[in-house]
């Protein structure tokens, strides 16, 4: 059992997806830090102030519902979906320019090769 699990644990999927969930963990800190130290002093700054708060999570209603919390783990979430959609977009586009790019322009198709190497032998 423990062979076969090790040889789960090693597939390359299995790896990936610990880099990926790793990576994205350090890019969700980034991005609460943009949220926080960018994008709430710089836009939100005049409705923090009319509502006399420093930051967003301060945001309350009734004294228990912090919907200030909320607002932030949804823009930290917009910004992210957003971000991965132009990553994935950019992805797909190089891939697509790759898949459209024959891999030889010069060369004949196979087939074309073979009966030009035929007649060649046929008129040998």
């Amino acid at each position: 059992m423990l062979k076969e699990f090790k040889a789960f644990a090693m597939r390359g999927n299995v790896i990936d997806l610990a880099v990926g969930v790793i990576i994205g963990g350090a890019f969700g800190a980034i991005v609460s830090s943009f949220i926080n130290d960018v994008i709430t002093p710089l836009l939100l700054k005049p409705a923090l102030e009319a509502a006399n708060l420093t930051r967003l999570e301060d945001l309350t209603v009734f004294g228990a519902v912090k919907y200030g919390m909320f607002l932030s783990a949804l823009i930290n979430f917009v910004i992210i979906a957003l971000v991965l959609f132009l990553i994935v977009k950019g992805i797909n586009s190089v891939k697509k320019k790759e898949e459209a790019a024959p891999a030889d322009p010069a060369a004949p198709p196979a087939d074309i090769q073979l009966l030009t190497e035929i007649r060649d032998l046929l008129k040998k």
